[in-house]
């Protein structure tokens, strides 16, 4: 008798006669749970009144109108609704079918709408700027993702990432003070980031040193240099040396006033419009070119790209670089965009952040940058919430970020398979 994973059973099928499928009870368990805590909301600290939800700026190209709808009735319908989801996953469950991702997507849609018309009661949402502003928090997580994506394909488990971006921050607050550019920082970020990269790929690749290990101790070699920099170099001449240049909002004309979708996607930063180049890009490298083929093949197989002429070494030197100068560049939008200066610690541990994403992503690019965006929409959220004076305690809207990520990696990945080789030293011999 053979034994398959939920991933290998088509959705639409039954399995086989004579075959033990084995189904991940997580997402039921989760949908449970969570219907519940949201029952408990409305039960125990439900207050009538309305709740507003704004979906227009005063620039669109048409008016959305506002939308209100009565707290109470509106978070019960949603509690119903997230149940049948409950019910419908545990029956998929039961028939030893997986719970398709685009109920897991109802799901969690309608569960945020119910918690949201709760914690609003009595105020109005402006949904635009929760979206934007989600979106911009989650600038460092994706290019972070994507290099840890990249360096992870290639079988380098890039736990580095946060000091990629640390080191990326300094050098274009620094870089871009002194030379007044925001582009010479973003290029002194990327310089930084493949600094970081190459000492990880030294000892990683070359030494065979444990790559957890390594990228653990580069995160806290880049926070104590960047720290000591900052106290003897910054701080005492911060006028000239901490001082750069901001990135400022470039609207794209037509597409920015199309309602609700132009003021997220295009009213940003010039950084944010090379970050939807820079997802495409490696997107499509990854997949659709021979150098990708190469990275994936080192990163699966490197004995048998090595037996077909693939230099495995090489190709994963060059894979980390590149990643390291696209988490470094997550960093410059710390110093360029967010807070025109560098501080100490100033990414508060998003690398890691960023690195649960390219699991929840499970190590595919697009995947990994939609499942940054969700832990930009929870840091986000937080700071909206606060705002409008919502019943919730700050102390809870403060790791919920960190809450999500747990969630997410450990209950709606389900089964995902890293790649075969990834942390494993190749020597040749």
């Amino acid at each position: 008798m053979s034994t398959t994973t939920a991933a290998s059973v088509p959705l639409d099928e039954t399995p086989l006669a004579g075959v033990t499928t084995v189904i991940d009870k997580k997402a039921p368990v989760l949908f449970g749970a969570l219907t519940i805590g949201l029952l408990l909301l409305v039960l125990l600290a439900g207050e009538s009144g309305d709740t507003t939800f704004r979906l227009a700026t005063g620039t669109d190209f048409f008016e959305i109108p506002e939308i209100t709808v009565p707290s109470i009735a509106t978070t019960w319908l949603m509690v119903a609704i997230c149940a049948l989801c409950t019910a419908w996953s545990v029956r998929l469950y039961l028939a030893r079918r997986r719970t398709p991702m685009w109920l897991v997507v109802v799901f969690a849609l309608m569960w945020m709408i119910g918690f949201l018309t709760w914690a609003a009661t009595g105020a109005t949402i402006p949904v635009v700027g929760l979206l934007a502003g989600s979106l911009a928090l989650a600038v460092p997580l994706v290019f972070g993702a994507l290099g840890g994506v990249l360096g992870e394909r290639a079988g380098v488990v890039n736990i580095a990432i946060d000091g990629q971006l640390l080191a990326g921050a300094f050098a274009a607050a620094l870089v871009g003070s002194i030379v007044g550019s925001t582009w010479a920082g973003v290029g002194a970020s990327m310089v930084a980031g493949m600094l970081v990269a190459l000492l990880l790929g030294l000892f990683a690749i070359n030494y065979f040193v444990d790559q957890v290990i390594v990228g653990v101790v580069l995160n806290v070699l880049v926070i104590g240099l960047t720290s000591f920099m900052f106290t003897q170099v910054l701080a005492p001449n911060a006028a000239d040396l901490n001082h750069p240049p901001r990135f400022e909002k470039i609207p794209i004309p037509v597409l920015g006033d199309i309602p609700l979708i132009g003021p997220i996607f295009f009213r940003q930063t010039a950084i944010v419009y090379v970050l939807y180049i820079t997802v495409a890009l490696v997107t499509w490298a990854l997949y659709r070119t021979k150098w990708g083929l190469r990275v994936r093949s080192v990163g699966e197989h490197p004995k048998a790209a090595d037996t077909v002429g693939i230099k495995v070494n090489a190709t994963r030197w060059r894979t980390i670089l590149l990643a390291g100068a696209i988490a470094g560049m997550g960093g410059a939008f710390y110093t360029l965009v967010s807070v025109p200066q560098f501080n100490r610690e100033m990414t508060g541990g998003a690398g890691y952040i960023a690195l649960a994403a390219v699991i929840f992503g499970q190590w595919d690019p697009i995947r990994a940058t939609l499942a940054a965006l969700l832990f930009g929409f929870a840091s986000n959220l937080q700071g909206v919430l606060s705002v409008i004076g919502s019943p919730v305690p700050s102390q809870f809207m403060l790791m919920l970020p960190y809450v999500v990520t747990i969630f997410a990696v450990a209950g709606l990945v389900g089964k995902s398979r890293a790649p075969a080789s990834v942390g494993i030293p190749y020597r040749k011999g």
